[in-house]
């Protein structure tokens, strides 16, 4: 006997339904994904504290740095949508700028984030670099895409250029600074790991 096919969730089902959750849910394909618990696309079963840590320093100095600018911060808990791809996320820290674009059909979802920046976890890596960043691509207001390591001193910055390629730079020098191309931020990176345990690196 053939399995009966599990019913694919509309948008606006989706949205109900995440509204009332206890916890976040990403969605795409008809399919929700919990950011908490099993079954997450990231497998993600809770932030570590390093993870945590990181994104509480990114985005104090972060918005420190945008006071007075036409850029706003928001972590977390600001749910985005990639039109082209009907992807609802939830990046860990987003900059958008000048005018907030939100979806007419709900008023809490951004359409336009100009900077995302996720912080990398061993269940969430090849998500973040792969799959996530491929629909990123596909939502023209991002043009820059930051993907900060947790367990060594590590930024990796993606810049979208005029002829849709993407350049990357790496931030890795303890005593450097982590630069954003198209809003005026420098952070030196002993702020951005500020307090946050590393693990010991491997002898040589």
């Amino acid at each position: 006997m053939s399995a009966v096919p599990k019913r694919k969730l509309t948008e606006a089902e989706y949205l109900v339904v995440e509204r009332a959750a206890e916890f976040k849910s990403e969605f795409y394909d008809g399919e929700m994904f919990p950011l908490q618990g099993p079954g997450g696309p990231q497998g993600m079963a809770g932030a570590s504290r390093q993870h945590c840590d990181l994104v509480s320093n990114l985005h104090f100095e972060i918005a420190s740095r945008l006071r007075g600018t036409p850029c706003r911060t928001a972590v977390g808990d600001q749910r985005v949508r990639v039109d082209r791809t009907r992807i609802y996320t939830y990046p860990d820290l987003l900059i958008a700028c000048g005018p907030r674009a939100f979806a007419p059909d709900d008023p809490d979802t951004l359409l336009n984030p100009q900077v995302v920046i996720e912080v990398l976890s061993p269940s969430t890596e090849s998500y973040d670099r792969g799959g996530k960043f491929a629909h990123y691509q596909r939502l023209p207001s991002v043009r820059e895409y930051v993907l900060v390591s947790q367990d060594r001193i590590r930024v990796e910055r993606f810049v979208r250029q005029p002829d849709e390629t993407w350049v990357l730079t790496t931030f890795d020098d303890p005593a450097g600074e982590f630069v954003l191309a198209t809003v005026p931020v420098r952070v030196p990176l002993t702020d951005v790991y500020r307090d946050v345990e590393l693990p010991d690196p491997p002898p040589r």
